[in-house]
């Protein structure tokens, strides 16, 4: 595996030489090589059967929403409900932003380090070959956790849908099916175009679902302004928005293969406008109507015709949302292999082989995890804080003191930014906190469902 792998003695002795004096702007901006050359993750590929990097910003954008904008959506309303309207409204919009300022950072060490394929790549960066391996078997883990629990929310819809009139464990077969035939391609090019599909589905499903409230409201008005609560109760609320953004770690994934590198923040912008916007009027609308006790994930607080167009209309985005991050877990595992060879641009049987070897594994995974683990929407949880806090806030931080201390004069650096350095460093401190209260979060409602018998068995129907 390690033969395929990029230079890391190249990556450092590039560390090495730009550190302790500023880069000038230009060079710091074009990373340690250009996009096209030997250290970018794909190389050039004029003449190559298979061609990765044919990727446009706004198609960049569609799989963002596809992936992000997602089952996430459905759990706000129930946090507006524990921690109250004004509150949560805050904590979602304030995260939006957040999210936007960490998606910067991502974006800005990707440009001067276009080596960078995945999260795993970036640990070794920043962490040496440990790092690599954490972060690495950290995106598989939370990626096939991630679409295991897609699946769980297709079979609930399909459920829905047929008033339960075949076991879940079936429906949930039928759905990973559709997750692994959608995951199959090996470019993200030939999933884009699907993805219109999944990320327009889920907008019109959210939209369906707020007129749904309205037309048929349970008890609307009753809602609390400010709720008080405990501390466990409150933070368990709050990881609901704070998981709702978590996509991050498909952002290298994503870059790596755009036609111009250099668009990407016009895809986060427009994924972080669009998310935000829809999860506060999703959460806002949902809550009004429906009251104190709205159900997560809160189609099933809509009426019955109500819930089950919402439910279909948000199939789509459901079964695409898991095959990316299927396509996610495995074009990690695929480029760690054949990164370099032959088997990466050309239809070998090899590539091919270990590809759809690859693809069944992960869908198989993600089907267990979900109907044969009795836990697994805790396990999902715990995955979350553990990796999706860093990945989408704590690391970003990291990011941006590493570069900075290796581009533009080591500490000194840091001390000439001290807007950005106290940002940086606040922003390690909230995916620390995150990943904490996540786990205390997670593993205490855990405890709590097992103590009053509410734990499900495997494989129920």
């Amino acid at each position: 595996m390690a033969n395929n792998a990029y230079n890391p003695e190249l990556t450092s002795q590039e560390k090495m030489d730009h550190a302790g004096y500023d880069v000038p702007a230009e060079e710091d901006r074009a990373g340690f090589t250009g996009v096209g050359l030997p250290n970018d993750v794909f190389g050039k590929e004029d003449g190559h059967d298979i061609k990765y990097k044919t990727l446009s910003w706004p198609f960049v954008a569609v799989l963002m929403i596809t992936e992000i904008v997602s089952n996430g959506m459905l759990s706000l309303p129930s946090s507006l409900d524990a921690v109250g309207m004004v509150p949560g409204i805050i904590v979602i919009a304030f995260l939006g932003v957040f999210a936007t300022f960490t998606a910067w950072l991502l974006v800005e060490f990707k440009m001067r380090h276009p080596e960078v394929h995945t999260m795993g790549d970036a640990g070794y960066i920043l962490f040496g070959p440990i790092g690599r391996e954490i972060l690495s078997g950290g995106t598989i883990l939370f990626a096939v956790c991630a679409a295991g629990s897609q699946i769980l929310t297709g079979q609930l819809a399909l459920t829905v849908l047929s008033d339960g009139k075949l076991c879940a464990v079936a429906f949930a077969g039928i759905f990973t099916v559709a997750v692994a035939l959608c995951s199959f391609p090996r470019t993200l090019d030939n999933i884009s175009w699907v993805c219109l599909v999944g990320g327009s589905s889920i907008i019109a499903a959210g939209i369906v679902a707020m007129v749904g409230a309205g037309v048929a409201p349970v008890d609307p008005g009753n809602i609390v302004i400010a709720r008080a609560t405990d501390f466990t109760t409150a933070f368990i609320s709050i990881t609901n928005p704070v998981f709702a953004y978590a996509g991050h770690f498909i952002f290298f994934i994503l870059i790596s293969e755009m036609k111009h590198p250099q668009d990407a923040m016009k895809a986060a912008w427009t994924l972080q406008i669009v998310s935000t916007a829809l999860y506060i009027a999703l959460a806002a609308v949902t809550y009004w109507y429906i009251g104190q006790g709205v159900a997560s994930p809160s189609f099933l607080s809509l009426s019955p015709l109500w819930s089950k167009i919402s439910f279909g209309l948000a199939i789509p985005n459901f079964f695409i949302a898991a095959s990316l991050n299927i396509h996610t877990a495995v074009k990690l595992v695929f480029v760690r292999l054949f990164r370099r060879s032959r088997h990466m641009h050309s239809h070998t049987f090899l590539g091919w082989g270990v590809w759809t070897f690859l693809i069944l594994l992960a869908n198989v995974a993600a089907f267990l995890f979900a109907t044969g683990i009795p836990i697994f929407n805790y396990l999902v949880g715990i995955a979350a804080s553990l990796f999706a806090a860093w990945y989408t806030y704590g690391l970003a931080g990291a990011f941006w003191l590493h570069d900075t201390y290796h581009f533009k004069g080591g500490y000194r650096g840091w001390f000439k930014r001290p807007t950005m350095f106290a940002l940086a460093v606040l922003t390690l401190l909230a995916g620390a906190f995150i990943c904490v209260g996540g786990l205390y979060g997670t593993i205490y409602s855990l405890r709590e469902a097992s103590v009053a018998g509410e734990l499900p068995p495997p494989f129920q129907c």
